[in-house]
């Protein structure tokens, strides 16, 4: 949540922060993009670490330093845009950090049959947060003038450390603990009560294993079949998702002839009223149907997603505005309901000891394939067209339909996938008294 509200504090506050650097689309999609782009530069190492450090304090040492330095951005001087994009561009390295170790922590917190709710949990947050960013940024700049979006750009700080605080007292699961109950019928958490240092024998050591030991868990990552074709799928998705969540406001305003506080309120009811219950239903369907259908984890978001990229099509044909945000609240909806399925599919087929590098890799992927290039791609689209939205929207809204097909495919994959990591458990704890051996 509190990542969001920092991420899309700008989005809320664009008009400012234009008139304010003097600059226009171009370079505040350059903005976004930077803040994309560190993210996808830290998103391995820091994912490697968070398959080798306690999790929970990562989070909370990495929130914490976040929360500062986004509140250090309000006070980048008129004129120097380019530091702006430099601050803006290494709050990307929080979000690298604590994504991964988020989703690992919370795969070993949540069994098979609950990690779709626990996900759809952390994903309803995660709209919270970009809805109250979007409002923060408008609330903040619009009566202040100029320098409004200064004053939200330190809003974040205080929740930010008070988060920072309770992951710092989380309990650290062992990883494996949820995987272990599941196979052995029990629902005790196991904690790791062992806090290691992290270069235990200096960075310099540290940094050679890195590299050595990252090199070993992505190629042990790329040969599992459902992550090879949920990669090229989301990687597609995700360039869409971006171009549509960073310019849609904009697309209100200009082709709608809505106000900056109307568009980015718009955007908001659109991400939390149909985000919230689509993502809470997505993350119960996920868990009730996992036995039940063959591939649930990748189908579910593959129909949903194709669903979506359909109604946001026929939304950019010229129509009033009313039937234009009920189609996309709709295809929203429908999105939302896709992506806990998918996240908890990932941690289902990956080994434990190794889920922090593989959402890792999934948050790679998406970057510097998908979203990276989207906004800067999108707002180009858009300028040569007169800066018509509807244009761009609808030119590469289309590349979602290639994802969907990628993720149709992984469907018999994460089956083999995943009974793969729970034979590898199995066979790794000791047999109970009384019990027949397990076969090869």
């Amino acid at each position: 949540m509190i990542d969001n509200v920092d991420q899309y504090i700008v989005r809320g506050a664009a008009n400012q922060i234009e008139k304010a650097f003097h600059v226009g689309d171009f370079e505040v999609g350059i903005l976004f993009s930077a803040f994309i782009i560190m993210n996808g530069i830290a998103t391995i190492p820091a994912s490697y670490i968070g398959d080798r450090w306690s999790r929970t304090r990562l989070m909370a040492v990495t929130i914490a330093l976040w929360s500062v330095l986004s509140a250090l951005g309000g006070g980048v001087p008129g004129g120097a845009f380019g530091l702006l994009i430099v601050v803006r561009g290494l709050l990307g390295f929080g979000q690298a950090t604590t994504n991964p170790a988020s989703a690992s922590v919370i795969a070993d917190y949540y069994g098979i049959a609950r990690r779709g709710r626990a996900f759809s949990l952390q994903y309803c947050l995660g709209y919270i947060g970009l809805g109250l960013g979007l409002m923060i940024g408008s609330l903040f700049a619009t009566p202040f003038g100029h320098n409004g979006w200064r004053l939200a750009f330190l809003v974040s700080i205080v929740p930010g450390l008070v988060i920072a605080g309770l992951c710092w007292r989380l309990p650290e699961p062992r990883r494996g603990s949820a995987d272990r109950a599941h196979v052995a019928g029990t629902v005790e958490l196991e904690v790791d009560h062992e806090r290691e240092p992290l270069f235990p024998g200096g960075i310099g050591q540290f940094t050679g294993q890195m590299f050595h030991g990252l090199r070993d868990d992505l190629r042990t990552i790329l040969r599992i079949p459902t992550m090879r074709y949920a990669l090229v799928g989301v990687s597609n998705i995700f360039f869409v998702v971006t171009a549509v969540a960073t310019w849609i406001p904009t697309f209100y305003e200009r082709q709608f002839g809505l106000t900056q506080g109307k568009a980015n309120l718009a955007f908001g009811a659109l991400v939390i009223v149909a985000g919230i219950p689509g993502t809470l239903i997505g993350g119960a369907i996920s868990d009730r149907f996992v036995h039940r259908v063959l591939g649930a984890r990748v189908v579910i978001p593959g129909i949903c997603l194709g669903t979506c990229a359909s109604l946001f099509l026929v939304s950019f044909i010229p129509m009033p505005f009313g039937f234009c945000f009920g189609l996309e609240l709709v295809g929203f909806f429908v999105a939302a309901s896709s992506l806990p399925a998918l996240r908890a599919g990932l941690a289902d087929a990956v080994p434990a000891q190794l889920r922090s590098t593989g959402s890792g890799a999934f948050n790679v992927t998406t970057i510097i394939f998908g979203s990276a290039v989207a906004p800067l791609l999108t707002s180009a689209v858009a300028t040569a067209f007169g800066g018509n939205y509807r244009i761009a929207f609808s030119i590469v809204m289309p590349i979602a339909f290639t994802g969907c097909v990628a993720l149709l495919l992984a469907r018999r994959h994460i089956e083999r996938d995943t009974a793969a990591v729970f034979a590898a458990v199995a066979a790794a704890m000791p047999p109970q008294p009384g019990a027949s051996p397990v076969g090869p």
